[in-house]
């Protein structure tokens, strides 16, 4: 008895070929055709059990047919292959209520594989009729059509579907926050509100009074009731960048919020009930971290409950020329230049390592585009580019941000290593941010020949704040003659 019989669709000769080889070994009966009539025929009468289809076919998209297919036979698991490997291809395929997507080209033994698993959950449940999918779109939200990041496709397409909490890991620049609007986006959350929040960015005494929001006179300062991020996201979705850098207090009503569905404010008495659907993310190792002492394994185990790695530019170079093209089309729409890049000057941006990222790729690009004359970008003026950009004092951006937050992370590291098995002294906080403020507000000074107005505004703080830190660090400002004060 075979394991079940397999209707093929795709206008591709070869492909039907292999395709019905690898299957017809594995046992199964197949019938294939090259368009999505026949596929129908064989559909309304019955036969099949488990459909494969192109979505390029020469008299209807396989897109089309899909959703009729499961109003038709709802149990019949579908798989959709496409060689327009785009995020918005999978998420289209999910939500038109495809079993699965492939790109091609697939390995063989990865569709028998599915395919199989396909009649097993199909004879196991009903499969679902999803609703009908947003219209596909150039304005892709993820660009890559590289291995690497067909996983994260099926992964994020699978994930619209459900309110289950995603951890996004993945070094600064990769996307993560990207890939969190895409889960809110194509989810039946879209219409409410996406908020993001980075823990990273916000004083530590300060982030669960802006998560959980607080009551007027909770604590110094505060005039009137704040809402917090999770009434700001009610009904929608909370993404928390940088969770590795919540402190302990925050990690225990985060906690509680997961585990109850419910929080106080600061300074609050009424338990306020909460609807969001939670989307962490972090580049740091979070395993290091509560082996540390420094995050709860308890919180780790709510949030990464479909746990989703962004892969470094470094291990994607082969999606270099889309992202190039992405931010050039980008760039013009933004008034720069319109420009293009040479085969050889795509080539060297292949071989860079990017330690910033897909970040540090696009402000990259955008320079090069700003600074360099020429309808085309030649692989010389790249190389020229890095030169400058890696040369002894030069400045760095937009690697430096990353580079200075790898440099900080790497010797705080070894520096609670030093400690062990016990931790630094208390205050390490300020003791930190005074080592950086110091060289910080020096290098400033120096810049703009002792100015502190214009330190102020390149620091982005108020003159009187800059005078104040001066006179206490007791740092010395050398004039420039001439330079207003």
């Amino acid at each position: 008895m075979t394991p079940g019989t397999v209707l093929v669709a795709d206008d591709d000769a070869a492909i039907r070929t292999v395709v019905t080889q690898a299957l017809t070994r594995a046992g199964y009966d197949v019938r294939a055709a090259s368009n999505a009539a026949s596929l129908w025929r064989w559909v309304s009468e019955g036969q099949g059990d488990v459909v494969l289809t192109d979505v390029v076919l020469p008299d209807e998209s396989g897109f089309d047919v899909l959703p009729r297919i499961k109003a038709k036979r709802p149990r019949l698991p579908v798989i959709v292959m496409s060689a327009r490997n785009t995020i918005m291809t999978a998420i289209t395929a999910s939500e038109r209520g495809a079993y699965d997507y492939l790109p091609k080209p697939f390995d063989l033994s990865a569709l028998v594989t599915t395919v199989g698993q396909a009649l097993e959950d199909a004879r196991k449940t009903d499969q679902p009729v999803r609703k009908q999918a947003v219209e596909d779109s150039d304005a892709l939200p993820i660009v890559g059509r590289s291995p690497a990041m067909q996983d994260i496709y099926r992964v994020v397409a699978r994930m619209t579907q459900t309110d289950l909490t995603v951890m996004i890991q993945g070094e600064s620049g990769t996307g993560k926050e990207l890939v969190a609007r895409a889960l809110h986006d194509f989810s039946r959350r879209k219409a409410a509100p996406f908020v993001a929040m980075n823990m990273a960015a916000i004083p530590r005494e300060l982030i669960e009074s802006e998560l959980f929001g607080h009551e007027k006179g909770a604590f110094t300062g505060a005039v009137s009731r704040y809402l917090g991020r999770f009434e700001q996201a009610h009904g929608g979705t909370l993404f928390l960048d940088e969770i590795g850098d919540m402190p302990m207090e925050a990690q225990t009503r985060l906690l509680r919020v997961l585990q109850e569905g419910e929080y106080t404010s600061v300074g609050g008495v009424r338990p306020i009930k909460t609807d969001v659907r939670i989307v962490a993310a972090t580049h740091r190792d979070l395993n290091q971290l509560i082996a540390q002492g420094m995050f709860r394994e308890d919180l780790y185990f709510r949030l990464n409950v479909v746990p989703l790695r962004l892969p470094p530019l470094r291990e994607r170079a082969d999606d270099i020329p889309d992202l190039v093209n992405h931010f050039l089309r980008r760039n013009e729409m933004q008034g720069l230049p319109f420009k293009t890049f040479s085969a050889g000057a795509i080539d060297a941006l292949r071989r860079a390592r990017w330690p910033g990222n897909i970040r540090e790729l696009e402000n990259f690009v955008s320079r090069l585009c700003a600074v360099h004359a020429g309808d085309e970008i030649s692989a010389a003026t790249v190389e020229q580019e890095f030169a400058i950009q890696n040369s002894p004092g030069s400045d760095k951006d937009p690697g430096s941000y990353n580079s200075l937050s790898e440099f900080v992370e790497n010797h705080m590291v070894q520096y609670f290593a030093s400690f062990q098995p016990n931790l630094p002294p208390d205050g390490l906080y300020h003791r930190v941010i005074q080592q950086v403020e110091v060289p910080l507000i020096n290098a400033t000074l120096a810049s703009t020949g002792g100015n502190q107005i214009k330190a102020a505004n390149l620091l982005g703080i108020n003159r009187n704040t800059l005078r104040t830190r001066i006179k206490e660090l007791g740092l010395s400002v050398v004039k420039t003659p001439g330079a207003r004060q």
